[in-house]
């Protein structure tokens, strides 16, 4: 409708983007249509949106199955598998080695399920060791071995010095708890020092028990002597008992280096097959630690 006043004969009142959305304007009715259409699917977006999120926060956290990335869970079930096996196999050792004495009391002890399972164990460990890829059955198949060498040895001592066994267990089962705690709470670690002296200690160790086996093959010690040189006496204490201190610090700080692996790995996102390695390696140090500290009781009880 035309009007006199020339004050509404500005550009802006003459601007029909503005007349269309003029709440009475003829345009208002289909504007605000759309914004309301808008309106309601943004709305419903953004509760898909909240649905989605809430879901994966109610949704359990992915596992290692899932990122097939190493964890410490899944790395102490492929240990305790690990260590089931051993257990099973170490009865059978047991059962074997001391069959002679059941059926006839005055029967010896059997040492072949023993020789067999340091044979086997060592050959095993070896190719799991120096092997590019992980291989679970290998490491499976030396959890068997070690068992039947666990088993034997064990029932070879426990003939010739009743409850032994039991004391080596639980004094093994109390530095493997002591060392995990200490680790556990931050209180030792591995470092890159410490771990050159374990080395050199651990060659140094290893040249001294070659020298032993020779000198007890070859005659040279005396045949008193049980343990060969470990029995041997420094003012009038057992040699064996003052090496066996030190290798049970070094089986502890090798225990460390297993922990610190697992946690390298865990940190690092490796690879879900390495919990087997992880698992491996506390294996051995364990059994390590068993054998060292059933020698300690047996010389100290000699």
């Amino acid at each position: 409708m035309p009007t006199a006043n020339p004050a509404f004969n500005n550009p802006a009142f003459q601007d029909q983007s503005a007349v269309r959305s003029y709440p009475g304007g003829q345009g208002a009715a289909s504007i605000g249509g759309q914004s309301q259409t808008a309106a309601a699917q943004a709305q419903a977006q953004a509760a898909a949106v909240n649905a989605q999120l809430e879901g994966q926060f109610a949704a359990p956290p992915a596992g290692a199955v899932e990122t097939d990335r190493m964890t410490v869970e899944d790395t102490v079930m492929k240990t305790l598998g690990l260590f089931a096996v051993l257990v099973v196999t170490a009865v059978v050792g047991w059962v074997w080695s001391l069959g002679g004495v059941v059926a006839d009391p005055q029967g010896s002890v059997t040492i072949v399920p023993w020789m067999v399972g340091l044979v086997g164990g060592f050959v095993l460990a070896m190719i799991v060791s120096f092997s590019k890829k992980v291989r679970p059955a290998l490491i499976l198949a030396y959890a068997a071995f070690e068992g039947l060498f666990v088993g034997g040895i064990s029932a070879f001592f426990e003939i010739m010095y009743p409850g032994i066994v039991l004391q080596a267990t639980l004094a093994t089962l109390a530095v493997v708890g002591v060392t995990l705690a200490l680790f556990a709470s931050g209180k030792i670690r591995a470092s890159k020092r410490a771990t050159k002296i374990w080395m050199i200690a651990i060659i140094g160790y290893l040249v001294f028990q070659v020298i032993n086996v020779i000198l007890m093959w070859t005659g040279v010690v005396s045949a008193e002597y049980t343990f060969g040189l470990y029995s041997a006496k420094i003012m009038g204490i057992p040699l064996g008992l003052v090496i066996g201190v030190f290798v049970v610090i070094m089986a502890a700080y090798s225990l460390v280096m297993d922990f610190d692996f697992i946690q390298q790995g865990v940190r690092n996102r490796a690879p879900r097959k390495y919990g087997w390695l992880g698992g491996f390696g506390i294996m051995v140090t364990v059994v390590w630690l068993y054998i060292e500290i059933l020698r300690i009781i047996a010389i100290a009880r000699n």
